[in-house]
């Protein structure tokens, strides 16, 4: 809520962090910046995460020509800067959230691709799942009882990675006022905002600096503790 008369006022019970330049309250703000930059970091990399996993099942499953199409389009997106695909589609809607969740999900999935493909193509190779063929068993068998086990780990670790770069582009995009805009609430918007005040109000500048290397460092820190824990370790079963 805007208040003019409370405008750049040191933090108080009423506003813990303080107030910015239209006399909102930063806390607030902040929260809200989280909000957002993370459902939208956190649904891009679900999509990705889904996409990326049926794309290199299908290729591995299938190969031959689709997974040469499959592969050829992987590299073609992975041929340009992942930042520079997000800027581009953005551009067609500046400030609107489906452009930029688009090009994250765009730039994410061949990760999970390139990560899928080879381990479920040695995987339903194997003679584990040539026995469950053999007795009658169908894909939705096969891939949940052999292959999914096996990718568990390594899909939960490349999701934390791919949400918190998903943060620092909607965060340098909204920096760049290319992404989202006011007024909504996004870290990177909250930047933007502070600069001029950065003097009057350092604590507006700060605060979203701070919060932004906080969330990437958490996940970088989920990472690489999912990465370390055995329980999330490729695991190959064996069919009864």
């Amino acid at each position: 809520v805007q208040n003019l008369q409370s405008a750049l006022q040191a933090p108080s019970a009423q506003a813990w962090l303080g107030t910015d330049h239209l006399g909102r309250s930063i806390a607030a703000r902040l929260g809200e910046a989280a909000r957002v930059s993370l459902a939208l970091s956190i649904g891009s990399a679900a999509m990705a995460v889904l996409l990326g996993t049926a794309l290199g099942l299908l290729a591995a499953w299938r190969a031959g020509w689709v997974d040469r199409v499959i592969g050829l389009c992987a590299d073609a997106v992975a041929a340009l800067p992942a930042l520079l695909w997000v800027l581009l589609l953005a551009t067609l809607a500046p400030g609107t959230p489906w452009p930029l969740y688009m090009g994250l999900v765009l730039t994410a999935w061949v990760e999970f691709f390139r990560a899928v493909r080879p381990t479920a193509a040695g995987l339903l190779a194997s003679p584990q799942v040539q026995a469950s063929q053999l007795l009658g068993f169908g894909p939705l068998y096969v891939i949940g009882r052999h292959v999914a086990p096996a990718l568990l780990g390594t899909l939960c670790i490349l999701t934390s990675y791919a949400v918190a770069s998903a943060v620092l582009a909607v965060a340098a995009l909204g920096f760049v006022g290319i992404g989202l805009r006011p007024p909504i609430a996004e870290l990177g918007v909250m930047m933007t905002e502070a600069l001029p005040y950065y003097r009057e109000a350092p604590l507006m500048l700060v605060s979203p600096v701070l919060l932004l290397l906080c969330v990437v460092l958490g996940l970088q820190v989920l990472a690489r503790s999912l990465q370390a824990d055995g329980d999330l370790q490729p695991i190959v079963r064996e069919a009864p």
